[in-house]
């Protein structure tokens, strides 16, 4: 009789850790699959949109690199506003392009940095960057005509020039906002759209007046 109670114990022990064994498989198909050494595999994203912040792809790096020489110019327009312009309202537009687009140069240079990337050849040169498909870059006569001017001509040449200048900005955002990967880099592309779209809508209601 006693062995066979002892049997009947060693059945019930057994069947627990049978299904404890079996609840711990489940919560493991539920929570991704084991590595070797004991860590979760992370799902690979399925999208650019949630792929992880740190990931970047060649349209990053394009965007980056023509981004940077394009807000270059910007800002030096905008640094010939004062003592030139006539409209306050034209003097304060650039004094805007210049403070938020000056910083944004210095993030996209971070990121090529982290990437191992170089910046685009050429400096200042608006002429070198002609072939590199940066859309509403000034060349070397526009800029010479845009710093000879004064008064009313100089805002004038500043608003045509810059609404030019802030389209291009946001055909190359708009690109990158679809073949982009680096979240970061969609996010400012985002905020070019928005921020510069409005812009040009002012400028041409200053040219308008």
């Amino acid at each position: 009789m006693r062995s066979t109670r002892t049997l009947f114990r060693r059945a019930v022990r057994a069947a627990a850790a049978g299904a404890a064994a079996l609840v711990l498989a489940a919560c493991a198909g539920e929570s991704g699959d084991s590595r070797d050494d004991g860590t979760r595999a992370r799902p690979a994203p399925s999208s650019a949109s949630e792929a992880p912040a740190g990931e970047h792809n060649a349209s990053d790096v394009a965007f980056a690199q023509g981004m940077i020489p394009h807000h270059e110019q910007a800002v030096e327009m905008a640094k010939l506003a004062p003592g030139r312009a006539a409209s306050d309202e034209v003097g304060e537009l650039a004094r805007q392009i210049e403070k938020a687009q000056a910083p944004e140069i210095e993030t996209l240079g971070g990121w090529l940095e982290a990437w191992g990337e170089e910046r685009m050849p050429g400096g200042m040169d608006h002429g070198a960057h002609a072939g590199h498909g940066m859309s509403g870059m000034m060349d070397a006569g526009q800029m010479e005509r845009l710093e000879a001017a004064s008064g009313t001509a100089f805002d004038t040449a500043f608003l045509e020039l810059m609404i030019e200048h802030h389209e291009g900005a946001v055909t190359m955002a708009r690109t990158q906002q679809k073949q982009g990967e680096y979240a970061p880099a969609r996010k400012m592309a985002a905020a070019i759209v928005t921020s510069q779209g409005e812009e040009i809508a002012r400028m041409k209601d200053l040219l308008g007046r």
